[in-house]
């Protein structure tokens, strides 16, 4: 019977994930693997590689490697798997899913490679609050 129910919760979340966008499901999984100071950039108006950065911190790089999985695992259910990863083994972890580039960092590699000063031009999203679950 758990399994059911959890197999039934399983099903939810993926069609929930499916009603939202695509950067936001990113920073939901970021968010569940307590991913920090995430941040989210618009880049349609500055450049034509990709449309948004999502930006995160992590403790550590068992962390970084928890929070680019589960984004992984999220967008392959919605039909968007990842095109590429680097830098998995590092202090920073660079996810490509075509239009959303997921950076992953430890705190000091994010002071370091400042790229939202870097993107300063893009507009930062509002990201909207987590739905409470009953």
């Amino acid at each position: 019977m758990e399994e059911a129910e959890a197999a039934a919760d399983q099903d939810e979340e993926e069609d929930d994930s499916e009603d939202i966008p695509g950067w936001l499901a990113v920073v939901r999984a970021a968010e569940d693997k307590k991913a920090t100071d995430i941040v989210v950039l618009d880049l349609r108006e500055v450049t034509t590689f990709a449309d948004y950065f999502v930006i995160c911190t992590g403790g550590n790089a068992k962390q970084l490697q928890a929070i680019t999985d589960e984004a992984a695992t999220r967008m392959k259910r919605r039909g968007e798997p990842v095109i590429s990863i680097e830098g998995y083994d590092g202090e920073w972890v660079l996810s490509d899913y075509s239009d959303i580039l997921l950076h992953c960092f430890t705190e000091t590699s994010r002071e370091f490679y400042s790229l939202a000063r870097l993107w300063k031009e893009a507009k930062q999203v509002s990201i909207p609050p987590a739905e409470a679950v009953s």
